[in-house]
């Protein structure tokens, strides 16, 4: 199961925070499938990755509710937490890096805790996007609530297309493979200084 977080709602559409969502339609687009489902609160489908039967899962409970749509799925297909992999946001990351981690805390994160919370631990392999920290003294919920930075336009892309790629080799191969692959790269060197 890879779950994607966001929020619902074309206000939300184009926010760092939602940048776990841009990654899983990125890589329906890639497979031909579209997270139709609306069930257990969220969009989802059922497929095949690299010969594996996965589920593609974006909660549609706002942020800081993920947990508990990710837990309804989760038992419902008698999946491991072991075995759901969550791509989502970090401000602890520059824009451009992306690091696959077999578990963590939160990290601040509210919907990863609320995926803690319900999950009962903290043993689910994730993929954290960098979206770095606000250049113009925006709090930090303004900034997570907004697009990126227009410079960053290029970079995200790049990064976007690189967590896709994470959750095909970490479905292929490993989450240690994939960590080995992508947390050395960074897709964004050159980061701007131009206005939002």
């Amino acid at each position: 199961m890879i779950v994607g977080l966001g929020n619902p709602g074309p206000e939300y559409k184009d926010t760092r925070h939602n940048i776990g969502f841009k990654v899983l339609d990125l890589l329906s687009r890639e497979l031909g499938v579209r997270l139709e489902n609306r069930r257990f609160q969220s969009r989802n489908t059922r497929t095949r990755l690299e010969g594996k039967d996965i589920i593609f899962f974006c909660p549609m409970t706002y942020m800081n509710l993920s947990g508990n749509a990710v837990r309804l799925c989760a038992d419902y297909y008698k999946i491991d937490r072991e075995h759901i992999l969550v791509v989502h946001d970090d401000l602890d990351l520059p824009v451009g890096r992306i690091k696959v981690a077999r578990q963590g805390g939160a990290g601040g994160h509210k919907g990863v805790k609320s995926i803690i919370d319900h999950l009962g631990g903290r043993g689910f392999p994730r993929i954290r996007i960098g979206i770095g920290r606000p250049r113009y003294n925006e709090s930090t919920e303004d900034f997570v609530l907004s697009p990126f930075y227009k410079d960053q336009k290029e970079t995200i892309e790049a990064m976007i297309q690189t967590a896709v790629n994470a959750c095909r080799l970490a479905i292929s191969d490993s989450v240690e493979y994939a960590m080995n692959q992508i947390n050395s790269l960074n897709p964004g060197d050159k980061e701007g200084t131009d206005n939002v």
